[in-house]
């Protein structure tokens, strides 16, 4: 038994599936429902006792404990986190309440838990950060990709917070001997993400004959990483990872967002043609502090741990735009509510798509 936090989210529901399918080993879930955490998302494990959903906050401080001292996981892997950088820019407090607050209140939890375990067990016990390359910072064009060893130096209030829930997580386990993990990944994409993100809401948009906004003059690089990929690359970290070490995790696929955008463009021209997608590409206004180039070195989770990823950009673009075509119902429920009050909001100043 695993207990996964954020698991109805975009990458945790994902990785549950993914990990039910590849192991068989039972899952706790234990999600807060925010406005990106969607039932929807679990809909395949709909019956599936080995999956047991729990609505809940990771940092509320009876609750976790509770379902820790019920269930007797092996291993906590934590997903849960406010994730968009736009959001993080109109509202920062939600950012520090959960990915650094909350993060606290999670490890505390489960340090108490891990202490009271017999020897066997408190050995085979993990605690798996999932965190992001932004908390690296910016790179120039020329700079090497990020590596495990560059210093942390986040730019936007949401990667401040993750850059801060990653600290508390390394210090626990150096203080305290918890014995926990860190992969900091590349940009994901791939089914059943919250059309926020850049790849979803250019297909949403496009398939609407909206305008696909990007911001100021698109040559923004990002390293993009199949979500499929990213949960082996989890798997691998929590099956043969080495406790206290980070493990960055990177599809291998640097892209200006800019030619991002032309490629879904040119893939929905084949896969559901009828419309010049291209001709709905849109220039807006740049979002403050906007980081002008990731890049991940993967060299040390290919090397210690065997793995790389399976999807090239194209075969994982292909394969998400037509699970997006596939799966209209579940996009109409995630674009209302929240998510259209959000847009509103989002398009009254810069009507872009986080990268």
């Amino acid at each position: 038994m695993i207990l996964v936090t954020g698991g109805a989210g975009f990458i945790g529901a994902n990785f549950v599936i993914d990990w039910l399918a590849a192991t068989g080993e039972p899952v706790v879930n234990l999600d807060k429902l925010t406005y990106a955490g969607n039932l929807g998302n679990l809909a395949p494990l709909e019956g599936d006792a080995r999956h047991v959903f729990v609505r809940g906050d990771i940092g509320d401080p009876a609750l976790v404990p509770q379902l820790l001292a019920t269930h007797r996981p092996r291993a906590v892997v934590n997903f849960a986190a406010e994730s968009h950088v736009d959001r993080s820019i109109h509202g920062p407090a939600a950012f520090i309440e959960t990915n650094v607050a909350a993060t606290f209140r999670l490890l505390e939890s489960v340090r108490g838990y891990c202490a009271a375990l017999d020897g066997a067990a408190r050995e085979r016990f993990r605690f798996l950060q999932v965190s992001t390359d932004e908390v690296y910072g910016s790179l120039g064009p020329q700079d090497p990709a990020f590596s495990e060893t560059t210093a942390y130096a986040p730019n936007s209030p949401y990667s401040a917070s993750k850059a801060a829930s990653d600290h508390l997580v390394r210090a626990w386990h150096h203080t305290y001997g918890l014995p926990a993990l860190t992969t900091n990944c590349s940009n994901n994409y791939g089914p059943r993400q919250f059309p926020e993100k850049l790849i979803p809401l250019m297909i949403v948009n496009a398939l609407a004959g909206k305008p696909l906004p990007v911001y100021g003059d698109g040559a923004n690089v990002r390293d993009w990483l199949y979500v499929g990929d990213h949960c082996g690359a989890i798997r691998a970290v929590l099956e043969r990872g080495r406790p206290g070490e980070v493990y960055n995790v990177g599809g291998g696929a640097e892209m200006r967002n800019i030619d991002v955008v032309k490629a879904i463009c040119a893939t929905l021209a084949r896969l559901a043609p009828g419309r010049d997608y291209a001709a709905q590409i849109e220039f807006v206004r740049d979002r403050p502090g906007h980081d002008r180039r990731y890049a991940i070195d993967a060299r040390k989770i290919g090397r210690e741990l065997g793995w790389s990823p399976a999807e090239t950009f194209a075969t994982g673009l292909e394969r998400t735009v037509r699970w997006y075509l596939d799966n209209a119902q579940w996009l109409a429920s995630v674009q209302s509510g929240d998510y259209q009050r959000w847009i509103a909001q989002q398009y009254a100043t810069s009507p872009a798509a986080a990268d």
